[in-house]
């Protein structure tokens, strides 16, 4: 419950703090810069609509960071046979990277309309099947410490809310099509499509809460039925195994603050996307690169660390076991 409070304060201070930002004034100056290819005094960087030059060196070691996540993950849903688990985190890191590359592109260039197509479509996808490895997790653990606490029942936590993340996908997709289909220069284009991928991260972080709070309730039931457990025959698996000492539930709670950790920075990374692309694109926000490189940038990779090294093929064995029964 702590925890949970804290990341709510964290996300009121992160939308209170962006807002503000949003409100800023921007210097991004008038005139008609449809023509422009590259920098020169008649197009000049802050013109652009990010308004600077993506540092390279951050943005190379992002991407090579999802790009070696990408590759682990690809080798040990190989190896485990956890496909579904390997698409989703796959596609999130293939993505990530993807993004990045094309931010890459645009420390080239920052006019470059290839690189802005690549890393707006890219960036704003990946998180959403990142989060989709983390409901996948969800379903095991409510069936290793007891289903009948939880108020949804186990088997509907993949269905439901990587239904919602499919959607917010969707809404995303084509929000990201648009604008990538606009290039730099077509600002009313760009704008329907960055009003419709607003909608889709706000779709996004409501599926996040909801989430949060069903595993928050079922915490809560499950510690105040635990006292009466101790007295009825039947018991979960997590219980058993932690009066049997039949698994090392070390590497389960590890494992599982693993999750919480991913959860909380793929949340943050969406509150922060809300402000970003809801005060229009060339926003003050939007022009500054260091709030994202540290809430988008960084979070994602937070969780995408979190979700490869600590895979649930080696740190949470009820999911390995329910792999191998298939």
């Amino acid at each position: 419950m702590r925890s949970s409070i804290r990341t709510a304060l964290l996300a009121g201070f992160v939308i209170a703090v962006q807002s503000l930002l949003v409100d800023a004034a921007d210097n991004r100056p008038k005139g008609d810069f449809r023509q422009c290819l590259d920098v020169s005094p008649e197009c000049p960087v802050n013109a652009t609509l990010y308004g600077y030059t993506p540092m390279l060196g951050v943005n190379a070691f992002l991407c090579a960071l999802f790009g070696a996540c990408f590759l682990t993950t690809i080798v040990i849903g190989l190896i485990t046979r956890t496909w579904t688990y390997t698409a989703a985190l796959g596609i999130g890191t293939f993505l990530e990277m993807a993004g990045y590359v094309g931010r890459v592109i645009m420390n080239g260039n920052p006019w470059s309309e290839s690189g802005f197509k690549l890393q707006i479509c890219c960036l704003v996808l990946g998180p959403s099947f990142v989060a989709a490895a983390i409901y996948l997790t969800l379903k095991h653990f409510v069936l290793y410490c007891g289903p009948e606490h939880s108020p949804l029942q186990a088997r509907l936590y993949p269905w439901v809310f990587i239904g919602c993340d499919f959607g917010s996908i969707v809404l995303q997709a084509v929000g990201g099509g648009l604008a990538a289909a606009a290039g730099t220069k077509n600002i009313k284009l760009i704008n329907a499509g960055n009003g419709l991928i607003v909608a889709g991260i706000a779709f996004q972080v409501a599926t996040m809460i909801a989430c949060g709070l069903l595993v928050i309730l079922f915490i809560v039931r499950y510690r105040k039925a635990r006292s009466q457990q101790a007295s009825r025959s039947e018991k979960s698996s997590y219980q058993a195994d932690k009066e049997q000492g039949g698994l090392s539930l070390g590497k389960i709670n590890l494992f599982g603050a693993m999750i919480v950790l991913a959860y909380t920075t793929i949340l943050i990374r969406c509150i922060y996307r809300l402000p970003e692309m809801a005060g229009g694109w060339g926003n003050a926000l939007m022009r500054t690169e260091r709030e994202f490189l540290i809430l988008d940038g960084m979070m994602l990779a937070i969780a995408c660390l979190a979700l490869t090294v600590f895979h649930p093929a080696y740190w949470f064995p009820p999911f390995a076991a329910f792999r191998r029964t298939k």
